[in-house]
C-alpha cells in the first residue's frame, strides 16, 4: 500500500495562494489515480480534485473550477494542489488520496484506498 504525507497547508488571506503537496512512499504513484479532498468542521468530506495515469484527465468539484489545478510528477511521486483566489469557504483540512489501478480522474470517494493524514488550509476574510 502507498504511504502519502500532505503538505503545504496554512494560512492565507481570500484571494491568496497555496500549493499543496502530496508525497507517496512505499509505491510508485504511476498507476494510480489520484485525488484531493477535503472536510471543513462539521461536515462531510467532498471531493475537490483527481488527476488520472492514463490520458492523465482531470476532475474537479464545481466549486474550485477555474481556481484550483491539480497535477502530478510520477518521477517524484508525487501530487499537487495549486490553490489561486482562494475563499474564506475553501477553509478545511485537506487530504490526499490515492486509487490503485484507475486510469481515469474519478470523485468516487470508495474507489481511493489510501489516504494521508491531511493538512490545514484556513482562509481569512
Amino acid at each position: 500500500q502507498v504511504q502519502l504525507v500532505e503538505s503545504g497547508g496554512g494560512l492565507v488571506q481570500a484571494g491568496g495562494s497555496l500549493r499543496l503537496s502530496c508525497a507517496a512512499s512505499g509505491r510508485t504513484i504511476g498507476y494510480y489515480a489520484m485525488g484531493w479532498f477535503r472536510q471543513a468542521p462539521g461536515k462531510e468530506r467532498e471531493f475537490v480534485a483527481s488527476i488520472g495515469w492514463g490520458d492523465v484527465s482531470t476532475l474537479y468539484a464545481d466549486s474550485v473550477k477555474g481556481r484550483f489545478a491539480i497535477s502530478r510528477d510520477n518521477a517524484k511521486n508525487t501530487v499537487y494542489l495549486q490553490m489561486s483566489s482562494l475563499k474564506p469557504e475553501d477553509t478545511a483540512k485537506y487530504y490526499c488520496a490515492a486509487s490503485p489501478g484507475y486510469r481515469q480522474a474519478t470523485m468516487i470517494m470508495t474507489l481511493y484506498t489510501s489516504w494521508g493524514q491531511g493538512t490545514q488550509v484556513t482562509v481569512s476574510s
